[in-house]
């Protein structure tokens, strides 16, 4: 029982010992279990967040040493041989986390696929579907509203401001959602129509600057889309507590990339603007998307671009 006391109170060997010895062993005696025992240490490497270029970095010191000791070259190349499976062996567990990262990317990408046809489904119903609706209220009104006399033609009259009031709501709605300016003409004039909406809404000042023009694939002018229309969602609900606030965006092209870069000024009582930060800034080379912002909208950019890679 003490020996077992003893024994349980041994600390653990840290990683690079337990590597060492593993591999060592295994160059020595093979086996199975030894191989079984570097899929393990593989599997302990991604708990303890290893990162590849330190399990290569140790066992090129591992492997290092075993060379120096081995002597003759027949047995260095029993050692290679040796030292290749192993590393093969505690790689797989990293081989099989990446394809299942790669799996949830892709279900992710079917996922924002299928929420933006949804979208695009909605706002159009709403847009086309509904308006056609309110015209043909409002042409039924029209016509009860000649036979009626002048008083109720004034409650009539009301009641089509009402319509009318819905009627606008509903477009602004159905813009929010899904514009058909980004489907028909792209995310530049798209990103436009956005800030004139919200500029007129919260009485802000929103300045759009580009220098370029023409399209990008489509699942990039989305993602590029929600991240501004997330951006100036915010910049509206804090412009209520802040006065003076003055969000730009500004796109641009420098070596082949696209970059959209959202920042905010403020103007001081002297009518002088000082810039504060970026916000957020995207990068879309060829069709590869990249984003340095907030992690919300990190995470939602790059789950929406990942469809254009």
């Amino acid at each position: 029982m003490k020996a077992a006391a003893k024994q349980s109170m041994k600390p653990r060997e840290t990683f690079e010992e337990e590597y060492r010895a593993a591999l060592y062993k295994y160059a020595a005696h093979g086996g199975e279990a030894a191989l079984g025992r570097a899929y393990e240490l593989g599997r302990r490497a991604i708990a303890e967040k290893k990162s590849l270029m330190e399990i290569a970095s140790l066992h090129h010191q591992a492997l290092h040493g075993m060379l120096s000791d081995a002597g003759e070259p027949a047995r260095g190349k029993e050692v290679l041989a040796a030292a290749a499976d192993f590393l093969a062996e505690i790689l797989s567990p990293f081989e099989m986390a990446q394809r299942g990262v790669q799996d949830a990317v892709a279900a992710l990408r079917q996922f924002n696929e299928t929420l933006e046809e949804e979208i695009k489904r909605i706002a159009y119903g709403v847009h086309d579907d509904a308006g056609q609706i309110l015209v043909a209220v409002h042409l039924a009104l029209a016509d009860v509203a000649r036979e009626l006399p002048e008083r109720q033609k004034e409650q009539v009259g009301r009641i089509e401001e009402l319509l009318q009031q819905v009627e606008g709501q509903l477009r602004r709605y159905s813009h929010e959602l899904r514009p058909t300016v980004l489907d028909d003409l792209g995310w530049i004039p798209a990103i436009r129509f956005l800030a004139e909406g919200v500029s007129k809404r919260a009485h802000l000042v929103i300045r759009v600057k580009t220098t370029i023009a023409g399209r990008l694939p489509g699942a990039v002018e989305t993602a590029l889309y929600r991240i501004v229309q997330e951006v100036l969602t915010n910049a509206a609900k804090h412009a209520k507590a802040t006065s003076g606030w003055i969000p730009t965006i500004t796109v641009s092209a420098p070596r082949s990339r696209i970059m959209c870069a959202i920042s905010r000024s403020v103007r001081d009582a002297n009518e002088s603007i000082t810039s504060i930060a970026v916000t957020s800034t995207i990068t879309a080379r060829e069709r590869n998307l990249t984003t340095c912002c907030t992690s919300p909208m990190r995470s939602r950019l790059r789950s929406a671009s990942e469809r254009a890679a």
